[in-house]
């Protein structure tokens, strides 16, 4: 039997669905809010925009790339192989762009969707793709509207702008705003860099791929294999499972890294105002072997006296001091718990998965929510998203929803796939009592890995278990009507 399959969202995890549910010779359509797919590469194309998972673990299992020019991609390299992807899946011609599916709703067997565009039709089943890190988190800082400058969220940044002989100020000390600076310093008159948390920083060298390799790996794509399965059980095996309590020495040897990393900054003031007060692991890290150098240019400040306000001229800090700024970057991260949002998904007798959700997000093995059949997600909830590869995150989530498409399909007519409640609370008891091992629990920070409700919302096991609990959905823990 053929299902008719709306997949919303065309980022990574989308082509990824929407690839596979092709292959399994679906009818599968893409709604695409934006006017071309990408979705957080898409979004983010600020300076130094890097990925923080290596290059050739950083793809699709079914889809190697040997072009690769860098260790860790950029930004720009890596749209551009979402997009030889697509074309090369089928994918490309699914997609529906500039339609933002805006309501989805059960109605008898089938989901009905509406996007801005109007009505789009009934489908058998729905997958959520939207994916976590796309809806930009500004801060509430007094006056943040009165800056007389361009002044915007990392991922708006204005086409054409560049730095260079600019007063930038950054506000944020993550990945994108470590990339920025690290990006900017050379050519900036003056970059400051407005610091609430320190951050702890990896040290990974960004070596480019030489040409010979590159032509090795296309002519022996048995090597590029061998390397996605070397880098997996290095990301997975050791530095993920580190996080989760599971590997004691790795999460040792990332300390280590770490301090030596912070120990090249030579001025006492500076690197003490740099280093944490919490556990390493414990807010996602960040990789980089530049940012020590470029905060201790001569043209970069480090700011760390608490934001009064922004004004016209510039940004003003609490003991008075007037930042003067031509550019402002608000590098504040993402509401990565938005998940469906804005979209109102109404499920069975009209529940509605936003007061669902309203103060904790839960589902059974990350993919299906009680009360909503057929209804399913790519990056759902206590998805893993702690250093580990979203790509991998995504081919486990998407086969484990082929199975689930294999059980609706099962018969003359459509069925109705959903979770059992009381499996679903088995599942999520499950994760809370194992959150307490994890160093995003225990290693006394706050970060974007805890939800609304204060409890923490990722994955506390290995990656080998999150495979291991996708492997086929078990029908014991599904209402099939």
């Amino acid at each position: 039997m053929t299902l008719r399959i709306a997949v919303i969202g065309a980022g990574a995890s989308g082509i990824a669905a929407a690839a596979r549910m092709r292959a399994a010779g679906h009818e599968t359509t893409v709604f695409e809010k934006a006017a071309r797919l990408g979705g957080t590469w898409r979004e983010n194309r600020y300076p130094g925009v890097a990925c923080d998972i290596p290059s050739h673990l950083y793809r699709y299992s079914f889809a190697p790339n040997p072009d690769w020019t860098t260790e860790y991609a950029g930004g720009a390299e890596i749209l551009a192989y979402l997009d030889r992807a697509a074309e090369a899946l089928g994918v490309a011609g699914l997609i529906r762009c500039g339609e933002e599916v805006r309501r989805a709703e059960l109605q008898g067997r089938r989901w009905r969707l509406t996007t801005t565009t109007g009505d789009a039709g009934a489908f058998d089943m729905v997958i959520a793709a939207m994916g976590v890190l796309h809806k930009p988190v500004l801060p509430a800082i007094p006056g943040r509207e009165r800056f007389a400058g361009p002044a915007f969220h990392s991922a708006r940044w204005p086409e054409g702008l560049a730095l260079d002989g600019l007063r930038v100020g950054v506000i944020g000390t993550g990945s994108s705003a470590t990339q920025i600076v690290s990006a900017a310093a050379e050519g900036a008159a003056r970059i400051d860099l407005f610091q609430r948390t320190p951050q702890w920083i990896f040290s990974v060298p960004n070596r480019p791929i030489a040409e010979a390799k590159r032509a090795a790996f296309a002519a022996e794509p048995e090597r590029m294999r061998n390397l996605y399965d070397l880098l997996g059980e290095a990301m997975n095996g050791r530095f993920a499972a580190a996080l989760v309590g599971r590997n004691p020495e790795a999460l040792a040897e990332i300390e280590a890294n770490c301090r030596a990393n912070l120990a090249r900054v030579r001025d006492p003031d500076l690197r003490a105002r740099l280093t944490p007060d919490y556990a390493v692991g414990c807010k996602r890290l960040v990789i980089s072997d530049r940012f020590y150098d470029a905060i201790q240019r001569p043209n970069a400040r480090l700011v760390t006296d608490p934001i009064a306000g922004i004004e016209p001229e510039g940004v003003r800090t609490a003991g008075g001091a007037l930042h003067a700024l031509d550019v402002l970057v608000f590098a504040t991260g993402f509401d990565t718990f938005n998940f469906h949002r804005p979209t109102t998904v109404l499920g069975r007798g009209g529940r509605d998965l936003d007061a669902e959700w309203a103060v904790s997000s839960r589902a059974l093995r990350s993919v299906a929510v009680p009360g909503f059949p057929n209804f399913f997600f790519v990056g759902g909830p206590n998805s893993p998203i702690g250093n580990f590869s979203f790509l991998m995150t995504a081919e486990a989530q998407v086969g484990f929803i082929e199975g689930l498409a294999a059980l609706i399909e099962d018969g003359g007519t459509p069925r109705l796939v959903a979770p059992r409640e009381e499996a679903t609370q088995a599942w999520n008891a499950r994760l809370e009592a194992a959150m307490p091992a994890t160093v995003w629990a225990a290693g006394g920070c706050s970060s974007w890995y805890f939800d609304r409700s204060g409890k923490v919302a990722s994955w506390p096991w290995t990656y080998e278990d999150f495979t291991a609990s996708l492997a086929r959905p078990n029908p014991a823990e599904f209402e099939i009507a």
